[in-house]
Parts: structure tokens; C-alpha cells; sequence
């Protein structure tokens, strides 16, 4: 029986097991499959307060678990194959064990959608990102694409080209899917153009080994293919920004918690509660709009502290 289980290692999971740990509840933090998050598969963190110099991602993700243990977190590398909510104390069933807690916080994230291509994975990090706010600031004064049609996709490109010396938005079909205001902001940036009916089938890059040992790539272009033609072209590129939209890892949950049109786990803003009491929500997974590592962190603190005191009141 623990008072407090985690479940989820991103920004959002290891905060709040900071806070609880600091508040002598003894958290239990489950990594799941993908431990450290998004952030794990990132190079340099550069927006996150306090490091002046970057960060790599992984080595960030470490420091904030070290710092969640220090205060006595326990955490296992774990990964949750149901849970039940129908009453307290929850159960919570990994693959090799089974624990119960009275409050559960769900710190899941979401996965960022991507294409499908092998390429895309083996460059992913190195000029592949789901995400310019983190990674926009890299690509000053170079041609990127932006892979998608919907609001997203605008305020991507939007963003990129503030630094980027050309954007190309790549999409499926002939028309977006996004708002108005956001297709007019896009269309009226000069530096934003637009590539109609035509998906990425190929990122090419180059590999070359590391100043401290591995491989260091980069993204060099890209194949793409016209859906209406079938016609191929190659096309020099530094950086292939996806946004498609990202999935919360919400299937666990599955009938449990409410969730939003698009899938996100429902909370009671401006606390991170959700409609079971005793289960709170952070991080990605109930966040569709920032996703930023900073955020994430915030909400995580938030619902260490609303675990803290619904526990407090239930004793």
C-alpha cells in the first residue's frame, strides 16, 4: 500500500515526485515504457530556467530523477498494464507486480504522431522534431518544412520563420485544415510557402562519428511525392518539423477518466483533479495547447500538491 503512485518519468511525473517526497509521502513513480519522457529523445534543451548552458535531454531527464530520489522517490522501471479507479485504494498492475495507493497521479505524456518512415526515426532529434518552440531557435538561417495542414502546422510555421530563412509547408491535400486567422497568418508571410497534395517519403541525412563517441547526423533533405501525380522530387532541406498532432497516452484509463474531444484527460482547472476523486492529472497528457517541458513541470506541481492535500484531508 502506497500513499502516492506516479505513473509516467517526464517532466510532469518526476516533479511531482519531487514534491511528494519532500512532503514525506513516499511516492512510487512507475517510469513506463519510454523512461524520461519526449525528452529523452531530445538533443539540446535550451528553454528550460536554469541551466544557462544546454542540457542534453537525456542527461537532464537523470538529473531530475536523481533529484526526486534524493528526497526518497522510490522508482521503478515499470510498465502499467491496467489500472483500477472503480474504488480506494487503487490498484495499479504492472507486468510483474501489482500495487495499491490511495491517490494516483497520471503523468503519461502523449507521443508526438509522426509518418511512419524509417528515416524519420534514425533522424529523429537530429533536424526531425515535433516541436519548434524547442527547437526553432537551431535552425536560423536555414530551409525547413513543416509536415501537416492544421492550426498547428500554421503556428509552427509561423514560428520557424522567425529564424528560418525559408519554411515549406508540406501537406496531404490541396486544402488546410486549419482557421482562417491562422491560414492568413501563414499565407502572409513571405518567407512560408506552400506544398499541395504531397506527403515526405524519404529524410536523408549525414552521419559522421562524435566528438565524445556515438554518431552525430544531421538532416540534409528529403523525397517527396505527389499524391496526385505520383511524381518524386528531392528536395534540400535542414530540419522536418511535424505537426500532425500528438496521442495521450490515455489507454489504460480507458472508461475511467473523462476525456476532452481530442482525447486528453479532463481536469477540474485550475487543480489537476479529475472526475475520480483521489486521481490527478499532469504533464501532457492532459495538456493539448503548451507542451513545453516548463509546463509540464508546473502542472506536475501542481498535482503533487493537490494529492498532498486531499490526502491530508482524507486523514
Amino acid at each position: 500500500m502506497r500513499k502516492v503512485i506516479i505513473l509516467g518519468s517526464g517532466p510532469a511525473g518526476l516533479t511531482a515526485a519531487i514534491y511528494t517526497a519532500r512532503a514525506d509521502l513516499k511516492p512510487l513513480l512507475l517510469e513506463g515504457p519510454e523512461p524520461g519522457g519526449q525528452l529523452a529523445n531530445t538533443t539540446d534543451v535550451e528553454n528550460y530556467p536554469g541551466f544557462a548552458e544546454a542540457i542534453k535531454g537525456p542527461e537532464f531527464m537523470d538529473v531530475c530523477k536523481a533529484q526526486a530520489q534524493r528526497f526518497g522517490a522510490e522508482i521503478l522501471q515499470e510498465s502499467v498494464v491496467s489500472v483500477d479507479l472503480s474504488r480506494r485504494p487503487f490498484t495499479v498492475k504492472t507486468t510483474d507486480n501489482a500495487y495499491q495507493c490511495q491517490a494516483l497521479i497520471a503523468a503519461t505524456g502523449a507521443t508526438a504522431r509522426k509518418m511512419g518512415i524509417p528515416s524519420e526515426a534514425k533522424f529523429w532529434g537530429y533536424g526531425v522534431s515535433a516541436c519548434a518552440t524547442c527547437d526553432g531557435v537551431f535552425f536560423r538561417g536555414r530551409d525547413v518544412i513543416v509536415v501537416g495542414g492544421g492550426d498547428s502546422a500554421m503556428e509552427e510555421a509561423v514560428f520557424l520563420a522567425k529564424f528560418a530563412s525559408a519554411v515549406h509547408v508540406v501537406h496531404r491535400r490541396a486544402e488546410l485544415r486549419a482557421s482562417k486567422i491562422m491560414i492568413k497568418r501563414a499565407q502572409e508571410n513571405p518567407k512560408i510557402d506552400f506544398i499541395w497534395s504531397t506527403v515526405v517519403e524519404e529524410v536523408f541525412g549525414d552521419e559522421a562519428a562524435g566528438d565524445k563517441g556515438g554518431v552525430s547526423r544531421k538532416v540534409t533533405g528529403v523525397q517527396l511525392r505527389n499524391l496526385k501525380t505520383g511524381e518524386t522530387t528531392r528536395r534540400p532541406v535542414d530540419g522536418v518539423f511535424l505537426a500532425i498532432g500528438h496521442t495521450p497516452n490515455v489507454a489504460i484509463f480507458s472508461g475511467a477518466l473523462d476525456l476532452d474531444e481530442n482525447g486528453f484527460i479532463k481536469v477540474q482547472e485550475p487543480s489537476t483533479r479529475t472526475n475520480v476523486e483521489g486521481v490527478f492529472a499532469c504533464g501532457d497528457v492532459m495538456d493539448p495547447r503548451y507542451k513545453q517541458a516548463v509546463t509540464a513541470a508546473g502542472t506536475g506541481c501542481r498535482a503533487a500538491l493537490d494529492a498532498e492535500r486531499f490526502l491530508a484531508a482524507q486523514e
